[in-house]
C-alpha cells in the first residue's frame, strides 16, 4: 500500500547548528524543518545537523517489533545499517500517523508492518533522493553522479555528510513517486542477521516503561473495582485508608465503577486501597457461576443458530450431511481467558505549562487516550499529548472497547485541582482479578463425508458473545447483525469445503469482554484443524493428505497454504518413525494474511504424563522484513497460545473472579516446550500480519498429537481440566 506524497513542499527556517530535518506525507508538507524542532508536523524521518537519522515511528512498541520494522525500512531506502538508525515514537496525531487500515492511530490486528510497508520505504527513499538533489545543487553537479551511503553523500569527486545539505533540502519539494530500491538490492530488510533496535535499552535498563513514570510531585491512585461485572459503588468509608501514611484522599469514580485511593507512593496507594470499605449495589451484576455459562453456551449450539454467517444455510448443509456415507460431530467449549502481560497496566496523566496536559502510557491506541482526555477533560484536541512509551506486552488488553484504564486516570485526574502529575497503577491482582477478559465460547461442528473420504457438508455452530457490537469495531466486523470476529477463520475457512455453514448464537456478556491475542482464530481455528483430524481419522486418510486433498485448487489461498504444510511435514517429519511413545500432530492455518503451519511432537511417558518434545511451524508471512522478528513473533504466539491452552481459564463463583496471580493462572515455563523450531517461506508477496498468527495452530497441533496416542480429542479446555496431565 502507498500514499500520495505529491509535491508536498518544506517548511523553511533550518539552523545550521542545530537544523532537524523531517521527511514524510503529512497534511501540511512532507519536509518539515526547524531550528529545534520538526516544527508542529513530525513526519516519518527525522534528520539533524550532525547526521542523525531518526524514524518516527507511528505503532507503539509492546514487544512485537513494530520499532524495528519500521526503522528497517527507513535504513534500507536510505542505504543506512539498521544500528546506525535512531527511533522515536510519534505523538499523537491521527491524520498523520493513521493506521492505514483503520482511521485510528493504533496498533492490533497485526496490522503494523502490513499497513506502513509502503508508506516506509517511500519516506526513506524520498529523503533518499531529496538529499542527493541539495548535495548536486550545493556542489553545481548532476544527481546522478552521487550515492547516499551510510549517511554519506559522495560522487564526482567530492564526499559530505548528509547534516551538511539540511538547508538547500528544505527548498525541495519531495518527489511525488520517490524511486524505491529493488528487492535484489535491498541490504537490511530480509537480513537474519539485524538486531532489534530496542534490545540494548531494555537490557541495560535504559527503556523507559509505564510503571517506570516519576515525575516530580505526583500522586499514585489505586483503584478498588467492583468484584462483579455490572456493580456499582454505593458508599465508602475511608477511615481506615487515613491511617496509611502516604494517603491523601479517596474518591469514588464518577462512572460508580471503583473507588481510588490517592497517595504519594505506589505502596501506599495500594495499602490504603486495600483498606477501604466499599459498599456495592449488586442489582445489576453478574451473578452466575462458570458452570452455569458453560451449560447455557453448549445448550446454545446444541438448538439452531440464531444468525447465518454463511451464504451455505443451516438446510443446505444438513441435507448434504445427511446424504453422507460417515457423520462425525464433536463439541467444545473455550473457558475466559486474561491477556496476562507480563507488565501491568500503568498511566499517567500530567498538566503542561500551556494549560494541556500529556499521558505517558504503552499506547496501543494513541486516538483512543487522546480521545478519552479529550471528552473526559474538555480540552481541545490541541492541548492534549499522547507520549507512547515501551509496554511490557498487550495481547488487545491495551485497547478495549472503553479504554478502561485511560479512562480511569483521566477520571482521577479529573477530580484533583490539575496542579499534580496523577499515575495510575495496577497491580497483577487488579488484571487477573478485575481485568478484561476473552469471552468463553462454544462450538458444535458436524460433518459429513463421501465414499472417498471427502466433505460433502459441514455445520457449525459457535455461541459467545459478540465484542464487535459493543461498539468501537461495530462497523469492521459486524455486518448483517453477524460478529465476524466471532466466526473469522471458520465462516472464511481457506479450505474447498462443500456446503459449509456457520451460524453464530450471540451470548451476553458475563465480564468486561475484549479481543484476545489472534481474536477470533484463537477458538476458531482450533476448532478447525481439530474437525479436519477427526474427519481424516474417519475417512482412513492421514491428516496431511486429507488436508491437502481440500487445497488442491490452484487459487494462490491453496497454493501458500499447502506449501507451508507440506514444508512443516518434510521438515518436521511426519509420516516417518519416532521413538516409542512420541507422536506427530499438525495443524495448518490462515490469519491475518499469513499463512502457518505446525507440528507438534509429544513424548508420553509410563505415567501418562505428557511433555511437548518440538514444534515445528512454517510461516507464510510474505517480505519477512525483519527474519529475527518473525521467528520470535512464531515462538511467542507457540508459547502464549499452548500455555494457556494447556492450563489456564478464568472461572467465575457468583460472579467473582477466582483466580488472583500467576500461582493461579500460570503462565508457560520454560520446561513446557523442549524446542521450537521455525522457518520462513521466501516470498516476494507483500508483508502480512505476524504478531499473532502463530497462536491459532499451535493448540490443535497439540490437541492433535495428543488424540494421535489413541487418546480422545480434546474438545473441552484447557487441557489439565479435561484428561491431560503435563509433564
Amino acid at each position: 500500500m502507498t500514499i500520495d506524497t505529491s509535491r508536498r513542499g518544506f517548511l523553511k527556517g533550518a539552523s545550521a547548528a542545530v537544523a532537524v530535518l523531517a521527511f514524510g506525507a503529512t497534511s501540511k508538507g512532507a519536509l518539515a524543518s526547524s531550528a529545534t524542532s520538526t516544527s508542529s508536523i513530525t513526519p516519518f524521518v527525522k534528520i539533524g545537523a550532525d547526521g542523525t537519522v531518526t524514524a518516527i515511528v507511528k505503532h507503539f512498541e509492546g514487544g512485537q517489533g513494530a520499532a524495528t520494522g519500521l526503522s528497517t525500512l527507513i535504513a534500507e531506502e536510505m542505504n543506512m545499517e539498521l544500528a546506525d538508525i535512531k527511533f522515536e515514537t510519534a505523538p499523537s496525531n491521527v491524520e498523520v500517523y493513521s493506521n492505514l487500515f483503520f482511521p485510528l492511530q493504533a496498533s492490533g490486528g497485526s496490522t503494523s508492518m502490513a499497513n506502513s510497508f509502503m508508506q516506509y520505504r517511500t519516506a526513506g527513499a524520498a529523503a533518499r533522493e531529496v538529499l542527493l538533489q541539495a548535495a548536486a545543487k550545493d556542489w553545481a553537479v548532476d544527481a546522478g553522479e552521487l550515492v547516499l551511503k551510510d549517511g554519506v553523500i559522495s560522487g564526482a569527486g567530492k564526499t559530505g555528510s548528509i547534516g551538511d545539505f539540511l538547508s538547500t533540502a528544505a527548498g525541495i519539494d519531495v518527489p511525488a513517486s520517490p524511486t524505491l530500491k529493488a528487492p535484489a538490492e535491498w541490504t537490511q530488510i530480509g537480513n537474519p542477521q539485524k538486531e532489534r533496535v530496542d534490545s540494548s535499552a531494555k537490557v541495560n535498563g535504559e527503556a523507559v516503561f509505564g510503571m517506570d513514570i516519576q515525575l516530580d510531585n505526583q500522586m499514585v491512585v489505586a483503584i478498588k473495582r467492583t468484584p462483579k461485572f455490572g456493580g456499582v459503588v454505593s458508599s465508602f468509608d475511608d477511615s481506615a485508608a487515613k491511617e496509611v501514611p502516604g494517603f491523601i484522599m479517596a474518591k469514588a469514580l464518577p462512572n460508580g465503577k471503583g473507588v481510588v485511593a490517592y497517595a504519594d507512593n505506589t505502596w501506599a496507594a495500594f495499602q490504603a486501597r486495600d483498606a477501604l470499605d466499599v459498599v456495592w449495589d449488586d442489582t445489576n451484576a453478574e451473578g452466575r457461576s462458570s458452570s452455569e455459562i458453560k451449560e447455557e453456551l453448549l445448550a446454545a449450539v446444541n438448538t439452531a443458530p440464531v444468525h447465518q454467517g454463511t451464504a451455505v444455510t443451516l438446510d443446505a448443509a444438513n441435507a448434504a450431511i445427511e446424504g453422507a456415507k460417515t457423520v462425525v460431530e464433536r463439541e467444545f467449549y473455550f473457558p475466559l481467558l486474561a491477556q496476562a502481560p507480563m507488565e501491568p497496566l500503568s498511566a499517567t496523566i500530567a498538566p503542561t505549562d500551556d494549560g494541556g496536559v500529556i499521558m505517558y502510557d504503552g499506547a496501543q491506541s494513541q486516538t483512543g487516550d487522546h480521545q478519552v482526555m479529550h471528552q473526559i477533560l474538555g480540552l481541545s484536541m490541541d492541548k492534549i499529548q499522547v507520549k507512547a512509551i515501551y509496554a511490557g506486552g498487550f495481547f488487545g488488553r491495551r485497547f478495549t472497547i472503553d479504554m478502561d484504564y485511560a479512562t480511569e486516570v483521566t477520571l482521577a485526574y479529573s477530580m484533583t485541582d490539575g496542579k499534580r502529575p496523577v499515575k495510575l497503577a495496577w497491580s497483577r491482582e487488579d488484571d487477573i482479578t478485575g481485568g478484561w477478559y476473552r469471552p468463553s465460547y462454544a462450538h458444535k461442528a458436524r460433518i459429513g463425508l463421501d465414499e472417498e473420504g471427502k466433505i460433502v457438508g459441514w455445520d457449525h455452530r459457535v455461541a459467545g458473545h459478540a465484542i464487535a457490537k459493543d461498539g468501537l469495531f461495530k462497523a469492521f466486523f459486524v455486518h448483517n447483525d453477524v460478529d465476524h470476529s466471532s466466526i473469522e477463520g471458520t465462516a472464511n475457512s481457506v479450505y474447498a469445503i462443500p456446503e459449509m455453514h456457520v451460524g453464530l448464537t450471540d451470548a451476553g456478556k458475563s465480564t468486561s469482554a475484549t479481543y484476545w491475542r489472534s481474536v477470533g482464530h484463537n477458538h476458531n481455528a482450533y476448532v478447525m484443524e481439530t474437525m479436519m483430524d477427526v474427519a481424516a481419522a474417519a475417512a482412513g486418510q492421514d491428516p496431511v493428505s486429507f488436508r491437502l486433498a481440500h487445497l488442491a485448487s490452484d487459487s494462490a489461498d491453496h497454493i501458500r497454504k499447502s506449501n507451508v504444510l507440506k514444508i512443516v511435514a518434510e521438515k518436521a517429519g511426519v509420516g516417518k518413525a519416532l521413538p516409542e511413545g512420541h507422536f506427530h500432530g499438525v495443524a495448518v492455518h490462515k490469519s491475518f494474511g499469513t499463512y502457518v503451519a505446525e507440528v507438534c511432537e509429544i513424548s508420553i511417558d509410563s505415567d501418562d504424563y505428557v511433555q511437548i518434545e518440538k514444534f515445528t511451524a512454517v510461516v507464510d508471512c510474505g517480505i519477512a522484513v525483519n527474519p529475527d522478528v518473525v521467528k520470535a513473533q512464531v515462538e511467542g504466539g507457540i508459547g502464549y497460545g499452548v500455555g494457556h491452552i494447556m492450563r489456564d481459564e478464568i472461572t467465575l463463583d457468583g460472579g467473582v473472579v477466582e483466580q488472583q496471580n500467576f500461582p493461579d493462572y500460570e503462565p508457560l515455563r520454560i520446561h513446557d516446550i523442549k524446542a521450537i523450531d521455525v522457518h520462513i517461506v521466501k516470498s516476494n508477496e507483500a508483508p502480512s500480519g505476524i504478531g499473532e498468527p502463530g497462536l491459532p495452530p499451535a493448540g490443535p497441533a497439540l490437541g492433535n498429537a495428543i488424540a494421535a496416542s489413541g487418546r480422545p480429542a480434546v474438545t473441552h479446555l484447557p487441557m489439565i481440566n479435561n484428561g491431560v496431565d503435563f509433564v
